[in-house]
């Protein structure tokens, strides 16, 4: 029996696609805006812990990630950053995994505190990379350098985390099953 059923993979593949697209058109151009990187890690995050909730087995996070990462060259092929969202989508999903699926997706809080420190702490590791490989110290200079251009993805992380926990929560509240749940 394959690893990912049908439905899996095309939870994987829209979530891929969904990141991928929204995040090559309209990150640009708030990042132009305001000079934060926040929408990426709203995104990302947000989609990264639908993915887990749905899927809930190892790699469905890295695949979205290898994906959307994909999809963002295709689009914007400068977009050389979004390696450290590539980077960051392996990390959340080796937390997640190491956390135990079964175990926090039981409790409504336990969800929350999990999703929600797995994005904090993913998006903190894409903004390392992002500040460490990518960034002009110029640039790095006005935010605090490396350091704080991790805290500003931190806190996208906390804001993608919340609407990803938000979406799953409500999610359960409907009745809506995960994925291999056999009818």
């Amino acid at each position: 029996m394959p690893y990912y059923n049908s439905r899996e993979l095309a939870a994987i593949a829209l979530f891929s696609a969904l990141w991928g697209v929204l995040n090559s058109i309209f990150s640009p151009i708030v990042f132009s805006m305001f000079g934060l990187p926040i929408l990426c890690d709203m995104i990302g995050f947000s989609l990264l812990s639908l993915t887990v909730w749905w899927v809930r087995k190892l790699g469905a996070a890295t695949l979205v990630g290898l994906i959307a990462t994909a999809i963002n060259f295709i689009f914007n092929p400068g977009g050389v950053f979004f390696l450290g969202f590539t980077a960051a989508s392996i990390v959340f999903d080796v937390i997640a995994w190491l956390a135990r699926y079964d175990f926090y997706f039981k409790k409504t809080a336990l969800t929350a505190i999990t999703l929600l420190s797995i994005s904090v702490v993913s998006a903190a590791v894409a903004g390392m990379i992002i500040g460490t490989y990518f960034m002009a110290a110029p640039a790095l200079a006005g935010w605090g350098g490396v350091l704080g251009w991790a805290a500003l993805h931190a806190a996208g992380g906390i804001v993608g985390g919340v609407i990803g926990t938000a979406l799953v929560i409500g999610l359960v509240a409907r009745g809506m099953p995960k994925i291999n749940v056999n009818r």
